[in-house]
């Protein structure tokens, strides 16, 4: 696209945006023609997305299940497992909240579960 002027560049997307389905065009215009940049590179797929240890989700996922007892697990509970997986390597606000809620939960769980050991002691 460098090569093109601004103006053949603002013709071929009012040509690509004439061309789209009204439903479409209806999606573009509720988030913003201008902002629309119908040339920009596709983001990359999923199956090569990497987390901070480089690793995929296939891999992530796969590590997890191995680790765990085949008798502490069912399709749901993998299938639950994957999702949060994803979630997260997608940086998904929703997947990083039940993270979070997660990890302070085991830590309450885990300081009643001291308190309680110091009760039964006296």
């Amino acid at each position: 696209m460098a090569e093109l002027s601004q103006e053949e560049i603002e013709q071929r997307k009012k040509d690509i945006f004439d061309s789209m389905g009204k439903r479409s065009q209806a999606r573009i215009l509720k988030k913003g023609y201008e902002d629309w940049n119908p040339f920009e590179e596709p983001k990359d797929p999923i199956d090569i997305r990497k987390d901070p240890t480089k690793r995929t989700t296939q891999q992530l996922i796969r590590e997890f299940l191995q680790q765990t007892p085949a008798e502490g697990y069912s399709n749901s509970y993998a299938s639950g497992a994957f999702d949060i997986c994803l979630g997260l390597i997608n940086d998904n606000d929703k997947f990083i909240g039940m993270y979070d809620f997660s990890v302070w939960y085991k830590n309450l769980l885990e300081e009643d579960a001291k308190k309680q050991t110091k009760t039964d002691k006296i």
